[in-house]
């Protein structure tokens, strides 16, 4: 009897410890998997700019929100841009640290619409790495993007003229 408690003890322990590692583990898979397929809007990271260039021309709007912990202005120096697909395209944002400290912030990103952010990437991106804002300083933060020359050949996405390229920034 004392036996069999002893294993079960042992088998809900080994269970507690795999769902507790499994919770740390299923942020960054599921980020690995939204990055490899588009998947909630998710862009590329793109390893090298864009190959091709096609006539089929796309607007891309700007979009940015700040959450209300970090003391920082955030906004896209653009609200849209006009981009042939393919076309190796920079925009930029634009952020203002009015707290007396040093502050540092992660941005999110997004597309809309979510069909479209497999084929969004990215070559650089502030995004990719946290931003630190002394008091008072004001950045202006590239993104340097292309839409990918195979959007054109996917018939599901003949209903796109725009997509929105949307950020918010956290406190780190």
């Amino acid at each position: 009897m004392a036996a069999r408690r002893n294993n079960l003890a042992i088998i809900l322990g080994f269970l507690a410890l795999g769902m507790l590692g499994l919770a740390f583990a299923s942020v960054p898979l599921y980020r690995m998997f939204c990055q490899a397929t588009g998947f909630g809007g998710t862009t590329k990271r793109a390893i090298s700019p864009s190959a091709g260039i096609r006539d089929r021309i796309i607007t891309v709007r700007f979009n940015a929100n700040i959450d209300s912990k970090l003391s920082w202005q955030f906004r896209p120096k653009q609200t849209q841009i006009k981009v042939h697909v393919g076309e190796n395209s920079m925009a930029f944002y634009e952020a203002y640290n009015y707290s007396p400290q040093p502050l540092t912030g992660i941005a999110i990103y997004n597309v809309t619409p979510d069909k479209a952010g497999k084929y969004f990437s990215k070559i650089a991106c502030f995004c990719f790495d946290e931003q630190q804002l002394m008091p008072r300083q004001r950045v202006d933060m590239p993104v340097m993007f292309y839409i990918d020359p195979a959007f054109a050949d996917d018939p599901f996405m003949d209903d796109v003229q725009t997509i929105t390229l949307s950020y918010t920034f956290y406190k780190s």
